[in-house]
């Protein structure tokens, strides 16, 4: 479309649209939300160029893996959200929630029939890449999906990025461009036909789906999934995810760059949940952040500096550390999964890693723990213990300890394969961000991904040791262990 970032455009069906369609539809399910979404943004584009409605469906299904009550109600929070603000404006959102395994099949490909063209989200870790991959075989209408998942455009790398310093340097070299190319904050503004009349039509034709559930009534518990798995005491909204930066904004981030590391001081700043499930998007927040830097910052000043991790974006000391936690640390795990399919498989470590692990896969572990040991954080090392206990009840680990909890992993684990499904499965179980290509970068990181080799040692080879002696003396750990012990 005119003016519209055309990295940001997959064309996975090309065609002219189908102009006896009735709406143009664009299907939700990485990028969950409304706000500054590149994907609908195209989507009311193309809506307002064919002067056809526009039909959003979002959908939730229960065959997935590690599909709990956690995951589930942190989407239907933010699905009840989207409903209420598509009703007020009157825009045609539907969702569906599949009550039980293999119920939603061919769902989409029904409500498609009726569309000129189908867009969806980008996205390229989990189950999301097989949806789409699925849809293109299945219609016969046009079907593009769209890249909001961060700053850096995926299609701007062109191979696996190995480290974050390089990584780095095509961030420095292609930001300002990015910046002077923010999604539009609200697409829906812009929306010219809008009909309630589709949304009674559409629910006749296809019952499953409903643009006015009663969502006091929905629940997880109605869902065939794993229940044991708690939902979190906070909602997977956008008003809770705006909330939570406007208060890491206000009260935290000149704290972020110095404490950052120490579970104590409690200065992360809580948004990789809502980016994981895309109710907030990365060009949103870093916009906020950049709001913070002194009078007078301009993107036009900014200057490659060769992938250095500090000196690049000017101004605050904390602003560029979040800076780069958030652009480059959370974009090279992106861009990683995007072009390596096998991300989650051991074989996708760097070959000196493989080599360093395999060379200490027989070295004799002093001490084994089970993996129902690890879950229940029964192991002797109580900082370890904390991290895990903090995993399972707030669906978080504390970042630095993060690594940590990996890394002893790594060393209480009969080999590393055995270690790494370990980590994946207490992960992506637990983590209110698991299964994100981010997620991935920290469980990989401990084997060596994204790191060089260090001295060698028994277990470890030549991947970086952690222990947590040392950690009990470079952070701030006492309230944290009352918290969690």
């Amino acid at each position: 479309m005119k003016n519209f970032n055309s990295q940001r455009v997959y064309k996975r069906r090309e065609g002219e649209p189908n102009n006896e369609g009735r709406y143009v539809l664009y299907w939700m399910h990485s990028n969950r939300r409304l706000y500054s979404n590149f994907a609908l943004e195209y989507a009311v584009a193309w809506a307002n160029k064919l002067e056809k409605s526009l039909v959003i469906l979002e959908t939730l299904v229960a065959d997935y893996p590690w599909a709990s009550d956690r995951y589930h109600q942190f989407m239907i929070d933010g699905m009840q959200e989207k409903s209420e603000d598509c009703a007020r404006r009157g825009v045609s959102y539907f969702s569906y929630l599949e009550p039980e395994a293999g119920a939603w099949k061919g769902l989409v490909e029904r409500v498609a029939v009726d569309a000129c063209l189908v867009i969806s989200d980008e996205y390229p870790a989990f189950i999301q890449p097989g949806f789409n991959r699925n849809l293109e075989k299945a219609i016969a209408v046009p079907f593009f999906t769209i890249d909001s998942c961060g700053m850096i455009p995926l299609a701007l790398t062109d191979k696996a990025p190995y480290s974050a310093y390089l990584f780095r340097k095509i961030v420095q070299k292609n930001f300002r461009d990015s910046w002077a190319n923010l999604p539009m904050h609200d697409p829906l503004a812009d929306l010219k036909v809008k009909s309630a009349a589709l949304d009674a039509e559409i629910t006749a034709r296809w019952p499953q789906v409903t643009s006015a559930a009663d969502w006091t009534d929905v629940s997880p518990a109605a869902f065939d999934i794993d229940h044991s798995v708690t939902a979190l005491k906070y909602a997977g909204n956008r008003a809770t995810a705006l909330n939570r930066l406007d208060n890491f904004i206000s009260k935290t981030l000149p704290r972020y760059g110095t404490e950052r590391n120490d579970p104590d001081a409690s200065a992360a700043s809580g948004m990789s949940p809502f980016l994981h499930f895309g109710t907030l998007g990365e060009h949103e927040i870093v916009h906020k952040i950049i709001s913070q830097q002194p009078a007078g910052w301009s993107a036009d000043t900014l200057v490659y500096n060769g992938g250095t991790s500090a000196g690049y974006f000017g101004g605050h000391e904390y602003v560029e550390k979040y800076l780069d936690e958030l652009i480059t640390w959370r974009g090279v795990g992106f861009h990683y999964a995007h072009h390596q399919p096998d991300y989650d498989k051991f074989e996708s470590l760097p070959d000196w890693a493989q080599k360093t692990l395999n060379e200490h896969k027989n070295d004799p572990r002093p001490t084994l723990y089970t993996l129902e040991e690890l879950e229940g954080a029964l192991t002797h090392d109580p900082i370890w213990n904390a991290a895990q206990r903090e995993l399972v009840r707030d669906g978080i680990i504390h970042n630095y300890l993060r690594m940590l909890w990996g890394k002893k992993i790594l060393e209480w684990s009969p080999d590393p394969e055995t270690a790494l499904a370990y980590m994946i499965e207490l992960n992506n179980k637990y983590a209110i961000d698991g299964r994100d290509p981010n997620s991935y970068s920290g469980i990989f990181w401990c084997l060596g991904r994204f790191d060089r080799p260090w001295f060698e040692r028994p277990i470890f080879g030549s991947i970086r040791y952690m222990t947590s002696d040392s950690a009990a003396k470079k952070i701030k750990l006492k309230k944290y262990l009352v918290k969690n012990g």
